[in-house]
């Protein structure tokens, strides 16, 4: 949710894309989490492979362009975000991530993060290979919702690591999270894992594989 002025209209507009996108149960997982209570399944993913069309967005492209944001830009462009664990997502750019953003007109419509390193996430280790990317904490600002942003941020990225020598990129898809697996989807992305978190107090922590798709 975007950090604006709290208002009656805001908070039903708020309430209404959760319930649209199939966020209420993402939304009481989030809840439990804030009291020590971490109940997290989720989609280990396989994104870009081919098979689909490049998307575009709905609107005039010419006007948007791609760029990487440099500390400053981050730390700015994340402070209109709530709900961001924004010292751990600066943490995770010092150390080596990328930060991609689509600009229009001077304004950061969407940004994405590239890890190229191995990562641990949710207390469970992924090891990467030299042409492999993880992409993480991706954001549209609701300016640019419904313009079809998210697929072609994503596919730009692609193409971006691709000129890296990164030519297989992984991502994780909460299972609650119904607009993210969605989109995800246009870009024909397939679910190789599922996998459970369980979280207690900070102090207990179990990873279960529910699934594995290729078997």
């Amino acid at each position: 949710m975007e950090v604006t002025k709290k208002s009656k209209t805001s908070r039903v507009k708020w309430l209404w894309n959760i319930v649209r996108h199939g966020l209420i149960l993402h939304g009481i997982t989030n809840r439990l989490e804030k009291i020590g209570i971490d109940i997290d399944p989720y989609y280990w993913v396989q994104e870009g492979i081919s098979g689909y069309s490049p998307p575009e967005i709905r609107g005039d492209t010419s006007e948007f362009s791609i760029k990487y944001l440099n500390l400053e830009e981050v730390t700015q462009t994340i402070s209109r975000v709530s709900g961001f664990r924004k010292q751990e997502i600066l943490d995770g750019f010092r150390n080596g991530q990328l930060c991609v953003g689509l600009i229009h007109q001077k304004e950061c419509a969407a940004f994405m993060f590239i890890e190229l390193n191995d990562f641990e996430l949710k207390k469970r280790t992924f090891k990467l290979a030299d042409n492999e990317a993880y992409l993480l904490n991706m954001w549209t600002f609701d300016a640019y919702r419904g313009m079809n942003i998210a697929p072609y941020l994503r596919y730009q990225c692609y193409l971006l690591l691709n000129e890296m020598g990164r030519d297989t990129t992984f991502s994780i898809s909460d299972y609650f999270n119904k607009s993210s697996i969605k989109f995800k989807k246009k870009l024909n992305a397939k679910h190789l894992k599922l996998y459970l978190y369980v979280g207690l107090f900070k102090k207990y922590h179990w990873n279960f594989e529910l699934k594995d798709y290729s078997k």
